[in-house]
């Protein structure tokens, strides 16, 4: 709404027609006003509520707030869909107990609800709650509230709000998204309590779900990130012909919290610290891919930590329904049963430690027994499975129709459910029954050799841990990594590489690395391949090689550089690779000429074609491949074009592998690349798939701009490059980070996205950077995208200088190697 602002006589003129309220109160009466500049607070002073402006906006609103804490947190708006563009707002309370916000023309922006009734003294009450209320002043009993703030939630939850729907009027109570940072307007993101079928939790974008957590089991609604245990929480769920709510109450009042929904459709718990840590963040939903709804279709379950992340939700029992798109990672279709369902005969199998599927189409009885559950199942050939409905009292029936979707891996927090299967899977079953007795039985038979076996088995360990540390061989066509690392590879002859490579000749030379030289070769069929030579002095390129053979042999994705095979002989050890025509990243990107082939050979398409690919291959590495590894050295150097500039993740050299619950790890020699190197890496030798979430950030910036981070200089400041950007960032002049050499021929919008998520990836606090399913999340999908925080190693004083006894030191875009710097 357009105003016109009213001018010196109507703003002398208003404190006649308006009385202000006057002092410290949480409360005024009829014909009492709010004007712009004055609040209430409530009783004991946690809230307040009056006319505030977003960030980089003059639009004014009326808003609650936290009052008792330094960061300003807006929990509620009134006129989110009309702002005031003045300061002569005035909000006001008029009979039968109405709130209307008036302009500076006297024009109604905004109005609560008229009340079913008209009290004879009506206030505006603003409760410690945070619920502004209004009621009769002779009544302040909360089932008496003529109208509350409470059934008219923003993108915030506040601990004892209903959310859910009222049956009787049809009302729904739900949160919704901001438009942006900068406006409150109803945004594209809502989160509700679905009650269709049986009640479960769903955030929506649009009309379109984007994650699910539920059904209700008697205690909370299922799904991660949410806890098991939450002692600061009371949750009370009711259900009735009138009503269906969910509730959330604080055991400690004094507990400041909050649930939010942000611009990106994540939602939120937050709890406030204290001033120098301020609002923490408890959980997030979603947390990872798989909260993605729907992600691996009908009988489909995701775990985030398999490979791939989608599978069948019992290989034995259900095949992909398009097994060609599984490859392509397009899980949408789901899964089928192996055994047609028959209807008469059919059994029930029964699966833990999973999510339930959604209950959309389902029906419940608080009242029935399982057996009884069962038999109803049993007797509707639409039912495909059944649950007990209240795990808390160990009660209730919960049944499917239709295709179940929407399952993930839950091991701590999952549920039991039975689904519906022919009647030959219970021979399966059965047989599966047996496997599981004689498995036992050998492992009976196992643990009494245990004792004969065990002073064999540490002698054979002494033995061997006297031999060397790393010895390649080839045997029977194989090259062995060595210890428990059976990472077999094809063996090549020494002579089919010499002759490819003309005998490791000059004019074949492709680079040089810590390891040694890599040339190209030439096999008789044509097919071009890369080969690295250990070389003889390079104790180094010794302990890489070992990782190469370790590690990627067993990896297999499209953005990760492909190992053909070794070659041992006397003192050669070899490795062979792909070869990849467009060489690496590094000698197009910071091509110093600017050539126009360069420029035509890396478009601002196909930059942002291989940001996503390295985000692509790097979510692998770190969640879907079977090792769960952390490159450690990933940079423009490392990073392999192939002829249609799809990027490939090379040199696995400094990788190392985390095993079970392992999430972050400490090392005495630092290795890696400056400018590409974390903070906590760098200076305490702290490792995690956070320091690669750094490198890739440093990764994207250097892609966006043409520019290498370490070196980069700049005429109006000495910063580096991430300094640089963060410093156009802040002050809103992204665009002037983009290569000039693009002249201008770029999408803004992936830019500012790419630019956005690399700033992002190169915070200075770990835990404040993404992980990388939620990076290639932010890149492949629209939405808004976090606020980045201060990056690490802003300026070039803040880099770690090499330590003179450095085993290996070299300038710019070589491998460092050094002592832990403590």
């Amino acid at each position: 709404m357009n105003t016109i602002y009213p001018g010196l006589p109507l703003l002398l003129i208003l404190p006649l027609l308006f009385p202000a309220i006057s002092g410290q109160t949480d409360t005024i009466n009829a014909d009492q006003t709010i004007r712009d500049g004055e609040t209430l607070v409530s009783s004991f002073g946690k809230f307040a509520l009056g006319f505030f402006s977003p960030r980089n906006s003059n639009n004014r609103y009326v808003g609650m707030w936290f009052n008792n804490i330094t960061e300003i947190t807006i929990v509620w708006v009134a006129n989110r869909e009309s702002p005031i563009t003045d300061n002569a707002g005035v909000l006001k309370l008029i009979h039968p107990g109405i709130l209307i916000l008036l302009n500076g023309t006297n024009g109604t922006v905004w109005a609560s609800n008229a009340t079913a009734t008209a009290p004879q003294n009506p206030v505006a009450q603003l409760l410690d709650t945070g619920n502004l209320v209004v009621r009769d002043g002779g009544d302040d009993s909360p089932e008496n509230f003529l109208w509350q703030s409470f059934e008219h939630p923003t993108d915030t939850y506040l601990p004892g709000m209903n959310l859910g729907w009222n049956l009787v009027t049809g009302k729904e109570n739900y949160l919704s998204s901001w438009k942006s940072h900068d406006d409150p307007a109803t945004g594209e993101f809502s989160f509700h309590l679905d009650p269709t079928g049986y009640p479960q939790i769903v955030i929506k974008r649009g009309s379109a779900i984007q994650s699910r957590n539920g059904p209700w089991n008697g205690i909370r609604f299922p799904g991660p990130p949410n806890p098991r245990e939450d002692p600061t929480y009371r949750l009370t769920f009711e259900m009735d012909a009138e009503k269906v709510y969910y509730r959330s109450d604080l055991v400690d009042r004094s507990f400041v919290s909050r649930y939010t929904l942000n611009q990106s459709g994540v939602s939120q718990r937050w709890t406030w610290v204290d001033r120098t840590r301020g609002w923490v963040i408890y959980f997030s939903t979603p947390a990872d891919i798989c909260d993605t709804y729907n992600l691996c279709g009908p009988y489909g379950s995701c775990n985030v930590a398999g490979s791939p992340s989608c599978g069948c939700l019992d290989t034995t029992r259900f095949v992909a329904r398009d097994p060609e798109g599984w490859v392509r990672a397009d899980w949408s279709n789901g899964c089928v049963r192996r055994s047609n369902l028959s209807c008469e005969g059919d059994v029930f199998l029964k699966y833990s430690g999973i999510k339930l599927p959604d209950a959309r189409d389902s029906w419940h009885d608080s009242t029935m027994t399982m057996d009884e559950c069962e038999v109803e199942c049993l007797r509707n050939c639409s039912c495909t499975a059944y649950t007990q409905l209240d795990v808390r009292n160990k009660s209730g029936c919960l049944i499917w129709y239709g295709e179940l979707v929407d399952m993930r891996v839950m091991s701590d927090d999952g549920q039991v459910i039975y689904i519906r299967m022919a009647a030959s899977e219970a021979d399966v079953a059965e047989s599966d029954e047996g496997k599981k007795k004689r498995v036992a039985l050998v492992a009976s038979l196992v643990s009494v050799m245990g004792v004969v076996l065990l002073v064999l088995g540490l002698s054979l360990y002494m033995w061997r841990r006297k031999r060397k540390n790393f010895k390649m061989m080839g045997e029977e066509g194989k090259c062995t990594g060595g210890d428990d690392n059976h990472s077999d590879l094809p063996f090549w002859d020494l002579s089919v590489i010499l002759k490819a490579t003309n005998y490791f000749s000059s004019d074949n030379k492709l680079g040089e690395g810590g390891f040694g030289p890599v040339y190209k070769g030439k096999l008789e069929g044509g097919q071009e391949i890369a080969v690295k030579r250990l070389s003889k002095e390079s104790r180094q390129g010794l302990n890489e090689l070992k990782n190469e053979v370790i590690f990627i042999a067993k990896l297999q994705h499209r953005n990760l550089v492909k190992l053909l095979g070794c070659c041992i002989k006397g003192e050669e050890s070899i490795l062979i690779y792909e070869y990849l025509p467009n060489k690496s990243l590094d000698v197009i990107l910071f091509d110093q000429t600017k050539s126009t082939s360069s420029v035509s050979v890396l478009d601002w398409q196909k930059r942002f074609h291989i940001i996503n690919g390295i985000a692509r291959g790097l979510l692998y590495l770190h969640q879907d491949s079977p090792l769960r590894i952390i490159h450690r050295d990933l940079k423009a150097s490392n990073i392999l074009l192939d002829s249609e500039m799809n990027p490939k993740i090379s040199d696995f050299g400094l990788a190392r592998s985390f095993g079970g619950n392992e999430t972050e790890a400490q090392t005495h020699r630092v290795v890696g690349t400056y400018g590409y190197m974390s903070p906590e890496y760098a200076v305490d030798g702290m490792f995690s798939v956070k320091s690669d979430v750094f490198s890739f950030g440093v990764l994207v910036l250097e892609i966006v701009c043409g520019k290498r981070n370490r070196g980069f200089s700049h005429c109006d400041h000495s910063l580096n490059l991430l300094g640089h950007a963060w410093k156009l960032y802040k002050e809103g002049r992204s665009s002037e980070l983009v290569d000039p050499s693009l002249d201008g021929q770029y999408e803004y919008a992936e830019f500012e996205k790419s630019m956005k998520v690399g700033l992002l990836c190169v915070q200075q606090n770990p835990e404040d950077r993404p992980n990388m399913s939620s990076v290639v999340w932010m890149l492949g999908n629209e939405g808004e995208i976090p606020e980045a925080k201060h990056p690490g190693f802003f300026t070039e004083r803040d880099m770690v200088a090499a330590p003179h006894n450095s085993s290996a030191s070299t300038i710019n875009q070589l491998t460092i190697t050094m002592p832990h710097p403590r």
